[in-house]
């Protein structure tokens, strides 16, 4: 890990935006999974949530694993799962889907606390997922095609997601908590130390500013002789 490193996981960390996610309503296509991952980490996404079959998720896990290492990618068994707690917690649910009164993708306010919901490849957005949307949103098409394909459209949705929180200074600050952000840092700089401590139930030990260890020595042998914190 060198400081440059170390310094660039502080910048994207700072760029977080906790109250922006996505779910996908059966998306089964591990390159269409993983490409939507790869889009909502470069707009500052931290954590999505996928509904995906076993089979097809063991594909995904396989063809996503540099993405997943920025992204917290949380898998859910159905649609209501995924959606009803981020809607109890104030998300408005914007469903990319061509039901009535879908209006243009850039006309919803971004800024607020938003899920994008996207539908399976050729079915789009399951009725369960369409009962919990708070709107349905298109992106106008000029040629014979009905859509784009979901993780170009995925794409298309959040670039104008990021062009509004730019423009209401969403990205201007780190707006994570700190606990959040100094596990997240610690989990990026120390992956390996990390899994250690999650394995044993320690806490995770403090870094300098360069992202290396504190006191390593003293760390290791506090954790030989029982005296490390616990998590």
């Amino acid at each position: 890990m060198t400081a440059a490193r170390f310094q660039r996981l502080r910048q994207v960390l700072a760029f977080r935006q906790p109250d922006l996610t996505i779910v996908t309503d059966n998306v089964h296509k591990s390159r269409n999974l993983s490409a939507i991952v790869r889009t909502a980490d470069a707009a500052g996404i931290g954590s999505m949530h996928c509904v995906i079959p076993d089979k097809d998720y063991k594909a995904f896990r396989g063809t996503a694993m540099g993405s997943h290492s920025w992204v917290n990618v949380e898998r859910k068994q159905d649609v209501t799962t995924a959606l009803a707690p981020l809607k109890a917690q104030g998300y408005q649910v914007l469903a990319a889907h061509l039901g009535e009164g879908a209006v243009d993708f850039r006309e919803p306010d971004y800024a607020k606390p938003t899920v994008i919901l996207m539908g399976a490849e050729k079915l789009g957005v399951s009725p369960a997922g369409c009962a919990l949307a708070d709107a349905f949103i298109t992106i106008p098409m000029m040629g014979m095609v009905q859509s784009f394909n979901v993780s170009v459209a995925a794409g298309i949705i959040l670039a104008e997601v990021q062009r509004q929180r730019q423009l209401a200074g969403l990205y201007s600050k780190p707006r994570l908590d700190d606990e959040s952000y100094q596990r997240t840092l610690f989990e990026w700089a120390q992956p390996k130390m990390a899994d250690y401590c999650r394995a044993n139930g320690l806490a995770y030990p403090p870094m300098d500013e360069d992202g290396e260890l504190l006191d390593g020595l003293g760390w290791q042998l506090a954790v030989r002789e029982g005296r490390a914190s616990k998590a």
